[in-house]
């Protein structure tokens, strides 16, 4: 398959890579403003190194990986789909409810696969809880608990990525941006929210540095959600599901995860810890980038599946994207309101 990316920034080079190293994809095409990232991501490749949209839509593409900023990702979409690409697109898809809506309805429009990138569900500990919740190793899902924070705009590398209104928002459209995909990857659809987030401590405006919510499906499992800018002891993230025979935890950093679990209330308890070692150190030599690279490789490949018509593969697609700028939308609707927002169910796409 021939793949074009579309940003060669921190994630567009790590994209790149991962293309490089798959068997099953060509990389045939970069573009990015700054010529020399550009051919930097292509290097070793004949891939076409572009400064101008329609260079890069000139070559002959299969799909394309938009890492371009937010503020992009709605033109290069839809520019994508208009070729006749599939996309797989980085997160938050957009920075509108809006925008959002209008890439998915070019992908349906132009009937091609659309995938979002949130590889947290790749990660071991994550994937370890969701292998909890589907094989019953807890018993039936009663609810979840997400987290995600950092500690400031020092981890920026431009003021876009955080400023509202190009950003779309702040914590909740940063780091809580996965942690409201995850929370869905494990309860299924999310159709109520109540809500609040301010900016009372870095003070951006339109920009929450904490946001707290509870998430509820139509079945009634519901979720407490946290995101947060103001987190002191630096990025983490955490996941925590709760069933009626035990429950299961993922982390990260470092990469952590634990299994409690009892054949009935009140009966001896169970634990597996597990400590992943190996992607410690891995991480110690090669940095962070080195766990999300291998998360990008698992996602790229169901990407291609997705792309083959298999709805079953772990990716989020286009629904779980949108949902997920709905529901930060919906924690800053609830906030002026001081009521739950309720949001129509929305399965995945392709499914009724």
């Amino acid at each position: 398959m021939r793949f074009g990316v579309i940003g060669a920034g921190k994630i567009g080079q790590l994209r790149a890579r991962s293309l490089k190293e798959d068997a099953n994809c060509e990389l045939v095409a970069v573009l990015d403003i700054d010529q020399q990232l550009a051919a930097k991501a292509a290097a070793g490749t004949v891939a076409r190194v572009c400064t101008r949209d329609d260079d890069f839509f000139s070559v002959p593409l299969d799909a394309v990986i938009v890492s371009s900023p937010i503020q992009l990702h709605e033109a290069h979409c839809t520019s994508a789909f208009a070729a006749g690409c599939h996309v797989l697109v980085e997160k938050p898809m957009s920075n509108s409810v809006e925008s959002a809506r209008r890439i998915v309805a070019a992908a349906e429009q132009a009937k091609r696969a659309l995938g979002v990138g949130f590889n947290l569900r790749y990660y071991p500990s994550v994937a370890f809880v969701k292998d909890a919740v589907m094989n019953g190793s807890i018993g039936q899902l009663d609810h979840i608990r997400v987290f995600g924070g950092h500690d400031g705009l020092h981890n920026f590398a431009a003021d876009w990525q955080y400023k509202a209104p190009v950003s779309g928002g702040g914590a909740m459209w940063d780091v809580g941006i996965h942690m409201s995909d995850v929370a869905r990857f494990l309860m299924g659809d999310i159709t109520e929210v109540y809500g609040s987030l301010a900016d009372r401590v870095l003070g951006v405006p339109g920009s929450e540095d904490i946001a707290q919510a509870v998430y509820r499906s139509p079945s009634g499992v519901s979720a407490s959600y946290e995101a947060t800018w103001t987190e002191w002891k630096g990025y983490q993230f955490y996941v925590e599901a709760y069933g009626d025979k035990g429950m299961a935890r993922g982390a990260y950093a470092p990469m952590q995860s634990l299994l409690i679990t009892q054949d009935a209330p009140g009966k001896p308890r169970r634990r597996q810890r597990n400590l992943y070692p190996q992607i410690m150190v891995r991480e110690k030599l090669y940095t962070w980038q080195s766990t999300a690279l291998l998360s990008f490789k698992e996602e790229l490949a169901d990407f291609l599946k997705l792309v083959g018509g298999d709805n079953s593969v772990r990716i989020a697609d286009g629904h779980d994207g949108l949902r997920s700028i709905e529901l930060a939308d919906a924690v800053r609707r609830s906030t002026q309101t001081r009521e739950a927002v309720h949001l129509a169910p929305l399965g995945r796409m392709g499914r009724t």
